[in-house]
């Protein structure tokens, strides 16, 4: 049976889920509706109810749900902070992030945002992309980005997002694709000790040894480190501490390593471990004023206190 026969199956059953022989009650009716919206890719039942979203600053409840956004790895420097200490640094670039797409619970069953960070031009795109640009009315982009939110952290289509949607001090979760370094051995995928570097061993010193045992089991087990290729896959670093921004430019400098290579994109959210204090972040977004003028901005470096860590470890 082919996928569609499937989809159009659960669709015809969901439907007679809705229109029983028998009365029900509304509260039953209402589950299957959003059984129906959960899992199909239009609104079946009704058109979008005409939700209104508006480009307003709010109150974040420790429940809210912020979207992401799209950054490009420049690579990495390093600072010393005012108490000497050197601090390696990762510098992302958020490049032009709008709103492409609002996705609600009336037509997509969930809510979730759609990112767009770049430009590209069209030529360069396929048709299904320009339409879905155009549709939505913003410009074409070069990436694109699902973040899920909550209700209350919904931003209208066109928005723009720059680096003051996060603030110095904050930890972020970032995530991306870490570099590919191709087939490696298994010294240096798994850190593997290897074979004696003399005596005894003969054009197998970084060998990784026996992979096996006798009669009994007479297999290798899955999931034995072995040789193989290295890296390109999608990580995710936690908790990674916002040191510098810069307005200007649309500069992010976190403390540490990010995946990806230099020019690769990164997706940055909120930590989920080492929550953000809700009173100090922007909410749903940093809204600029209209008569902001954002290169004359001076970058805003995070308040690291008034202790001197090297005191306090004498």
């Amino acid at each position: 049976m082919s996928a569609l026969s499937r989809g159009l199956i659960s669709r015809f059953r969901a439907l007679s889920i809705l229109n029983p022989t028998s009365s029900s009650s509304s509260s039953s009716s209402s589950s299957a509706e959003r059984l129906v919206r959960r899992f199909s890719a239009e609104a079946l039942l009704s058109p979008d109810s005409g939700r209104v979203i508006e480009a307003a600053s709010g109150v974040m409840s420790p429940t809210s749900k912020r979207t992401g956004i799209i950054a490009v790895k420049c690579g990495m420097t390093a600072q010393w902070d005012k108490w000497g200490a050197r601090v390696p640094m990762s510098v992302l670039w958020v490049d032009d992030n709008i709103v492409c797409q609002v996705k609600t619970v009336e037509k997509e069953g969930f809510f979730a945002l759609q990112i767009g960070c770049g430009q590209k031009k069209e030529k360069h795109l396929t048709k299904p992309e320009v339409g879905h640009f155009r549709s939505q009315g913003v410009p074409m982009k070069r990436k694109l980005r699902e973040f899920p939110v909550t209700e209350d952290a919904l931003i209208p289509v066109g928005t723009s997002i720059g680096v003051r949607h996060f603030v110095p001090g904050q930890y972020v979760d970032i995530q991306g694709i870490t570099m590919g370094k191709g087939f490696q051995g298994g010294m240096k995928r798994w850190g593997f000790k290897g074979m004696p570097a003399s005596h005894g061993a003969s054009l197998s010193h970084r060998s990784i040894g026996s992979t096996g045992q006798r009669d009994a089991p007479g297999k290798v087990f899955k999931g034995k480190k072995m040789p193989g290729r290295m890296g390109g896959k999608r990580r995710t670093v936690k908790n990674v501490f916002v040191y510098r921004i810069d307005p200007a430019r649309n500069l992010i400098w976190v403390r540490g390593q990010v995946p990806g290579a230099e020019g690769n994109f990164v997706f940055i959210k909120d930590a989920v471990y080492k929550k953000p204090d809700v009173s100090t972040l922007p909410f749903p977004t940093y809204f600029a004023a209209d008569d902001e003028d954002t290169a004359s901005l001076e970058p805003l470096i995070a308040d690291l206190g008034e202790v001197d860590p090297f005191m306090v470890a004498d």
